[in-house]
């Protein structure tokens, strides 16, 4: 199933990329470039809903 989520992306000044989410907390992710932050921020979400839903159904 995909799930979509907003991403927040800044430069900052060192020169690299910083992602977070509202949408899913937890998410931080940083990257040299903003495909690499992207990605990372993908493996990042992915790994979080997986716990988050691993947890729900622990108490199912």
């Amino acid at each position: 199933m995909e799930k979509f989520i907003n991403i927040h992306l800044e430069k900052l000044s060192e020169g690299y990329y910083l992602a977070t989410s509202d949408s899913l907390q937890g998410l931080v992710a940083q990257g040299r470039t903003v495909a690499e932050t992207l990605e990372i921020a993908k493996d990042v979400a992915k790994k979080l809903i997986e716990a988050q839903e691993d947890k729900v159904g622990a108490y199912a």
